[in-house]
């Protein structure tokens, strides 16, 4: 019956978005709003329900809650199977906690053509909860280029200056990371011999009969490089930016919140396990590529002025500690690169939302023509200083256990790359701390000044603070209670791992001793693995 309520999630605000775009154009705006709420309201509703029943649901093939629905493609090997493992369960809960946040956003956005800007939505949120539920690889790659297309409309649409060019832009990128995805998964399919798209047929497939080094390499090259250039991986990062900086709010926060994180996504659940040892020839490709995110792209960050660009770029720059987490492919590593794309998730849909708030009193996102709005917006301030905080990874916060955990995984498989994977720090608390300082504390230019005497500003409405407080409290709790993500993580990660390290010890915060028993259960090292 639980299996039931994956289908729910998925199909409900694809069902209704769809009954949107043919609903009548004298349609109220009430009637769309409630149906709004609705499909935003379910798959959140679903995620928490199947999160509490998680740890006493039936175990099959590595996942809880496995269904399937015959496709008529069997004999092709494709078949809808729906599930939750360790880590998909918090990327599932993710993309329901931002994607209510972010409907709940646009619903009283007052958009143009509010009904198709939530038909959009609902679409998008429909494919996003179908990609983190997936098991078999062909749908999680169906459900995702789902969820893209909605984004590129929207941005069309209902973006802001410089749309267009980047909608192309990022249509350009995206393409060409799906071509090569997808490529990758096809050669992996093939070469498997395994008759089914099922990750657990795949696994079970490779473990009879391995790939050659050579196919295994070049396989796991092409899915690195396509899941790469949808994560915004150095250099290929130049799209997120810009397209973030042109989309609507609500478009943004989904994408960047949850959207993004399926290529990392794709890299821990298919890539890693399936194909350790072309993995081992990437890997220090990889640790420069992740420390170019974090580095050179965090002092792009700091020179930023414009608040929408600085997020964007911020939010690439996050991508580049997620994969820095998976080098060693240890329950520590992976662990902390969950965690993290969770807790990023939800800190710059907030921050991305924030933004706009800002924009609407100040009518503009250049943060040195701001000034003195802690005085008009105090509970504002404290929201986007609350983002801040989570964002730069303080105590307290999602984002904290996630860094925190990364930069162990590292000290036991890169130790050299702790000094500027620390830097990185240091620079997102420049950056993030002067943003604040600029907007809220500093003297108000005098065209802001201008602005206030003709029209009068309000704090954050109830309206804007509902779905803030859902975001924040999301960081607030799994930052006291990280069991919330570790727990699934612990159970699931050492039997996804193909070899376990001395480095895989698992010291998430919550139960040292059962994290260690799991660790030393997990699948010992094969010789000429990527995982140490």
């Amino acid at each position: 019956m639980d299996a039931f309520f994956l289908y729910l999630a998925i199909f409900l605000p694809f069902g209704l978005g769809i009954l949107l775009l043919f609903l009548p154009e004298r349609t109220g705006e009430g009637a769309v709003r409630a149906l709004g709420v609705l499909g935003f309201a379910v798959p959140l509703a679903v995620a928490l329900f199947l999160a509490l029943r998680f740890g006493s649901a039936p175990v099959e093939d590595g996942y809880r809650f496995l269904t399937a629905i015959d496709t008529g493609l069997s004999s092709l090997g494709i078949e809808l199977r729906l599930g939750l493992n360790g880590i998909s369960l918090p990327l599932f809960l993710l993309a329901g906690i931002v994607g209510f946040a972010a409907g709940l956003h646009a619903l009283q956005s007052n958009a143009p053509r509010l009904r198709l800007y939530i038909a959009l939505l609902l679409v998008m949120q429909a494919g996003l909860m179908g990609t983190f539920s997936s098991v078999d690889i062909f749908f999680f790659y169906f459900f995702h280029e789902f969820a893209l297309v909605p984004t590129f409309v929207m941005i069309g649409i209902w973006g802001g200056f410089g749309r267009r060019s980047a909608a192309i832009e990022m249509t350009i990128y995206l393409t060409l990371g799906a071509l090569l995805s997808l490529l990758g998964l096809l050669l992996l399919y093939v070469q498997s011999g395994a008759e089914s798209f099922s990750l657990p047929a795949l696994r079970d497939a490779l473990a009879a009969q391995p790939l050659g080094e050579t196919v295994a390499s070049n396989a796991f090259a092409l899915l690195l490089f396509g899941f790469g250039i949808l994560v915004s991986l150095f250099p290929f990062h130049s799209w997120a930016p810009r397209g973030y900086a042109a989309a609507p709010t609500a478009t943004a926060m989904l994408h960047a919140g949850v959207l993004k994180k399926f290529g990392l996504y794709g890299l821990i659940q298919i890539a890693y396990p399936l194909l350790p040892e072309g993995a081992g020839n990437w890997q220090g490709l990889l640790v420069w590529l992740a420390l170019g995110n974090v580095v050179l792209l965090g002092f792009v960050t700091m020179a930023q002025r414009d608040l929408k660009q600085m997020i964007g770029y911020s939010s690439v720059m996050h991508m580049g500690y997620a994969f820095l987490g998976l080098l060693a492919f240890s329950t520590v590593g992976v662990g902390g690169a969950v965690l993290l794309l969770f807790g990023h998730g939800l800190s710059v849909a907030l921050l991305f939302m924030l933004s706009t708030a800002v924009y609407h009193r100040t009518q503009t996102y250049d943060m040195q023509e701001m000034g003195g709005l802690i005085g008009k917006a105090p509970i504002l301030a404290a929201f986007f200083a609350a983002a801040t905080f989570a964002s730069v990874g303080l105590p307290g916060f999602a984002n904290f256990w996630g860094e925190f955990t990364i930069f162990i995984s590292l000290w036991e498989t890169y130790a050299w790359a702790l000094i500027p994977a620390a830097l990185g720090i240091i620079i997102s608390a420049i950056y993030g701390l002067r943003a604040f300082s600029r907007i809220f504390m500093a003297e108000p230019s005098d065209a802001l000044k201008e602005h206030w005497e003709e029209n009068q500003v309000q704090d954050l409405q109830v309206r804007e603070r509902v779905p803030a407080c859902i975001l924040l409290a999301g960081l607030l709790v799994v930052g006291f209670f990280p069991a919330v993500v570790t727990g699934p993580l612990d159970a699931d990660l050492p039997g996804l791992q193909p070899a376990a390290a001395e480095a895989s010890e698992t010291i998430l915060p919550h139960d040292a001793t059962e994290s260690s028993r799991l660790a030393a259960t997990a699948p010992a090292a094969q010789e000429g693995s990527a995982v140490r």
